[in-house]
Formats: C-alpha cells, structure tokens, sequence
C-alpha cells in the first residue's frame, strides 16, 4: 500500500510526505531505511509518525500539499474532505471502508468459490477494507457452500495463533480497540437475532485472537450486515433468482468490491456490471492488479490509484 502512495508521486517528479498508521509504523520505517540505501536524496522521501490529529490534520490543512491520498476509514475521510476545502482545496484520493458482496450462483465451481469466498472475508483477519463480508449463495448450493465454508472456518480455528509460529495461518487483530470493535458486532449480531452458525467469540484467554465467525438468518438492518466489521466476520445469505441478489447486493452505502462466482461467464459479467462497486472479480477475489485502476463508489471513496489514474492525478 505504501508502494501504491509512493511510486506515482515519485514518478511523475514530485517529493513526498507519509503518516503511516500509528498501530501499523514498523513496514513504513523499514521501507525507510531500503530508501535511505537505495540512494534517494535528502527530502525526497519524508516519513513521519503521529496521530491523525497532529501529523495527519498538518498534511491535509497544509497550504504547500497540492494532494492527499488516504486509506482508511470513512470517518476520516470527511475530515480530510473538510480540511482540503478550509485550506488550499488541495486533490484529495480516498480509498475508504467497503461492506463488499461475494454471490456465488447454483452453476459455480464450489470448490473455488469457496476458497475464494473464505480467503475473501478472513485473510488478515478480516482487516481489509476489500473483504468480501457479505457472501450471498444461491439456494440450489446453500447447504453444501455452507458446509464446506465452515470447514475452513474451522480448520483457522484450530490453527489460530502466534503469526509467527510455524502452521498458524490465522492471528490477532491489530489492537485492543479494533478487537473491543469487533467483539462489539458479534454481540450486536447475536442480540438482534443472527444465528452464529460457527465462532463468534474470543480464541483463548491472551492476546486480540477472534474465532473465524459465520452468520446466517441475517437480515438487511441488522448492523453486522450494513457496517463495516474489519475483522473475520461474514454473514451469509440464501437467493434465488439474480435480479434479487443484484437488488440485495447493491443495497448498501458503501461500493469499493464485488466478486462473483458462476460458470455463465455472460451471467457473471453481467451481474458484475449492474455491482455498484469500483473493482469486480470474477471466479476469484480480492486480486488487485497494479495496473487497473482501484478505488470505491458512494461511501467507500472519491477517485481512484493504480493503472494510468494514479500518475495523471
């Protein structure tokens, strides 16, 4: 991701300030030290750490900073908005929340829509703002999707642990408030009637480790179906027919993603297109190619980086 800030701005002649996350330093201060090596000149690449209401609000009220590029939430993002049109209404990028759609049609390869759809949802633990955490199944294939989804739910389940350690492929959430959040949805998921059909409580006694968790009998305003989780929590739904799913999927403030499973390759394409989201994949997930442009529509964003976008802007 710092690649993606980094290398446009450069490219096209320019010098650069980041803030990286202040939970989140430590792959920006060694990307530091690889420039430092690589020979850049002094000021070209300046990289500072803080707080958003410190480091962050000088970048974005800066009257010298002509851009901002920013990823994380959309909370902020309206401050960043906000900041740009008090100072110098400086180009503002935002790559913000998502709350993305993986449809899966009775006619998919299984066997991959469910690998894809549980490396959507629970690869870094759900803390990506791509994750696919609303999955909707055609009814033809609810019961063996399911199935075979809580399986590999199960399965990081048992190797959920140290990221460190050999084996484990599932780990912690980044800090105590984002594993506090989280813990906060599945409640709120289990206090307004979704069924926790696997997890949906902490791994162990230590650490911010969340089971892998899975709901079903979701209904459309429940929280945990509208908000963003960022964590390892997927809801699942059951459709019939594609003019439903397309309606159901697309009822949502946020438009970053979509991935969509089916052996109709006219079908998939067509559902795709009438997605409300910046990036689609088809028969696969979460796969961001540097060459095409990526970013979200309604509350997930506002322009786009990658491919020729991100040089002219």
């Amino acid at each position: 991701m710092v690649a993606w800030k980094f290398a446009p701005a450069l490219a096209t002649g320019n010098t650069v300030v980041l803030k990286p996350s202040e939970i989140a330093p430590l792959t920006s201060l060694r990307i530091a030290d690889l420039i430092t090596e690589a020979g850049f000149p002094p000021g070209v690449v300046n990289i500072i750490n803080g707080y958003g209401t410190t480091v962050g609000q000088a970048i974005t009220s800066h009257p010298l900073i002509t851009k901002v590029a920013f990823t994380g939430s959309t909370l902020v993002g309206r401050k960043i908005l906000k900041a740009s049109s008090e100072s110098n209404l400086k180009v503002v990028t935002l790559e913000l929340g998502g709350k993305s759609p993986t449809v899966v049609f009775d006619d998919a390869d299984l066997e991959q829509a469910v690998k894809w759809a549980a490396s959507g949802i629970f690869s870094n633990m759900g803390q990506s703002c791509a994750a696919g955490s609303r999955i909707f199944v055609q009814e033809g294939i609810y019961d063996e999707f399911l199935a075979k989804f809580t399986a590999i739910a199960k399965n990081l389940a048992a190797t959920t642990g140290d990221p460190f350690a050999i084996g484990m492929q599932h780990g912690p959430q980044i800090s105590q408030v984002q594993f506090d959040r989280v813990m906060s949805y599945i409640e709120s998921g289990k206090q307004e009637g979704a069924t926790v059909h696997i997890g949906g409580a902490r791994h162990g006694q230590e650490g911010y480790f969340i089971q892998p968790t899975i709901f079903t009998n979701v209904k459309p305003e429940m929280k945990i179906v509208k908000e963003e989780i960022f964590g390892p929590v997927g809801v699942v739904f059951k459709f019939k027919t594609e003019e439903e799913v397309i309606e159901a999927a697309n009822n949502t403030t946020y438009g970053l993603a979509c991935n969509v499973f089916s052996q109709n390759i006219s079908r998939a394409l067509r559902v795709a297109h009438s997605l409300e989201a910046g990036s689609a994949w088809v028969n696969y997930a979460k796969t961001v190619d540097k060459a095409v442009p990526f970013g979200g529509y309604k509350q997930s964003g506002i322009g786009r980086e990658l491919g020729e976008y991100a040089l002219d802007t």
